[in-house]
C-alpha cells in the first residue's frame, strides 16, 4: 500500500508574506497556451499554506502540498524550502545590517 501523503497534489512557488502566525501566502506561476493564438501567457494565483514551524520566510521558493481544510482559506501545507530567497537571508543575519549600516556611514564621512 502506498502512501497517501506522497500522493497528493504539489505546487512550487515564492514566499510573499510570512507575517501571520503559522502561515505563509505563497504565489504560484503557471504558462498555459491560448487556445485561439497559440500565444504562451503567464498566470499567477495566491495560496495560504501551513508552515507550523515557522521556517519560511519572505522570498524563499517552498513545495507546497494540498491537505486537509485547515482554516477558512488554508488547504495547503509547506513540505520543504527548496530555495532561500535573499531576502530571508538579509533578515537572518543581523550582521548585515550592521555592516550596510556602517558602510553607509563611511561613505558620507
Amino acid at each position: 500500500m502506498t502512501d497517501q501523503r506522497s500522493d497528493r497534489r504539489t505546487l512550487q512557488g515564492i514566499v510573499l508574506s510570512a507575517k501571520a502566525a503559522q502561515t505563509v501566502t505563497v504565489e504560484v506561476e503557471r504558462t498555459y497556451k491560448h487556445r485561439r493564438y497559440g500565444k504562451y501567457l503567464r498566470k499567477k494565483k495566491k495560496y495560504m499554506a501551513h508552515d507550523a514551524a515557522g521556517v519560511a520566510h519572505e522570498g524563499d521558493i517552498v513545495e507546497i502540498a494540498a491537505t486537509r481544510p485547515i482554516s477558512k482559506r488554508k488547504r495547503w501545507r509547506v513540505v520543504q524550502i527548496l530555495k532561500h530567497g535573499d531576502l530571508a537571508a538579509a533578515a537572518q543575519s543581523p550582521d548585515v545590517e550592521l555592516a550596510e549600516a556602517a558602510a553607509a556611514e563611511g561613505g558620507e564621512s
